[in-house]
C-alpha cells in the first residue's frame, strides 16, 4: 500500500468499496432516530452492522489510552457540534436534532461520513440550518478538483452559510482520510479563494461543513471529548469522504 496524499486507483475503489457499506449503514441508524430513542441504541446498532459488513469502528478507542473515544458512533444532540458520546440516558425529544458521525476501517482502509438528523417535527430554523448545510456540502464537493486549493472550498462554505445568516466553525476541520482516520490537508469551513494546500487528482479528503445558529465559539465539556457552542444554540454537520477528481470531486460514502 502506498503511502502519501494521492491514493492509487485500486485503493480509491476500496475505499468506495468501505464508503458505500459505511453509507448504508449511517442513513439505517438515521432510521432510527426518533423521539424517545437512546443515543446509546443508535451506536450499538451502528457498531453491530459495521462488523457484520467486516469492517472495524474506527473511532472506537481512537485517540489514544488516557482518554479513547468509547464508541464507534458520535451523537451530537442539538448544540453538541462533534463527538458527542452515545449513553444511556441521551434520550432523544421531539425536536431535537442530533449528528451522527461515523467512521470505517474496511480491507485496510478509512472512510467517515455525517449526517444531521431531525427527531419527529423540528423547527423551522433547524430545518433551514440542516439544509443550507448540506448545501454547503454539495458546493464543496464540486469544487474538489485537481488545481483548486482547501481555501476555495472553505470560502464557498463560509459564503453560503454567513449568506443564510449562519456562522461556520473555525476550531474544527474536514481533513485528508484514508490511510488512517486523520491526515493531511486539512480542509476548514472558512478561507479565501486562492489560498491554502493545492488539490491534486488522486487526494481523499473528509469534508465536513460544520454551522451553526449563533456564535461559532465552541467548549469542550468534562469528557474531554463532546465539543459544544458556547452559546448553546444549536449546530448542524454534513460529511462525505470524497476523492479529489479532475472536473469535480467524486463521493466515496
Amino acid at each position: 500500500m502506498k503511502k502519501g496524499l494521492i491514493k492509487t486507483p485500486e485503493e480509491i475503489e476500496t475505499i468506495a468499496e468501505g464508503g458505500q457499506i459505511l453509507h448504508k449503514i449511517l442513513r439505517d441508524t438515521a432510521a432510527l432516530v426518533a423521539p424517545s430513542v437512546s443515543t446509546l441504541e443508535l451506536n450499538e446498532f451502528a457498531e453491530r452492522e459495521i462488523k457484520k459488513a467486516g469492517g472495524r469502528p474506527s473511532f472506537k478507542n481512537y485517540g489514544g489510552p488516557k482518554n479513547p473515544f468509547p464508541s464507534g458512533l458520535c451523537t451530537s444532540i442539538n448544540s453538541v457540534v462533534v463527538h458527542g458520546i452515545p449513553k444511556k440516558k441521551g434520550i432523544l425529544k421531539e425536536g431535537d436534532i442530533i449528528g451522527l458521525d461515523v467512521g470505517m476501517e474496511y480491507k485496510g482502509l478509512y472512510t467517515d461520513t455525517a449526517i444531521t438528523a431531525p427527531v419527529g417535527k423540528i423547527s423551522a430554523i433547524a430545518k433551514r440550518l440542516m439544509e443550507t448545510t448540506k448545501k454547503c456540502l454539495n458546493t464543496a464537493i464540486k469544487l474538489s478538483k485537481n488545481g483548486n486549493k482547501t481555501g476555495d472550498i472553505g470560502a464557498a462554505i463560509q459564503k453560503i452559510a454567513e449568506k443564510e445568516g449562519f456562522s461556520v466553525v473555525r476550531d474544527l476541520v474536514g481533513h485528508g482520510v484514508g490511510y488512517s482516520v486523520h491526515e493531511d490537508p486539512q480542509v476548514p469551513c472558512y478561507g479565501k479563494k486562492g489560498t491554502g494546500t493545492v488539490l491534486k487528482t488522486g487526494m481523499v479528503i473528509a469534508i465536513e461543513p460544520m454551522l451553526c445558529l449563533g456564535d461559532c465559539s465552541l467548549t469542550t465539556e468534562a469528557d474531554g471529548w463532546t465539543i459544544s457552542t458556547r452559546d448553546s444554540k444549536i449546530s448542524a454537520h454534513f460529511e462525505h469522504t470524497v476523492a479529489v477528481g479532475e472536473t469535480a470531486g467524486r463521493i466515496l460514502t
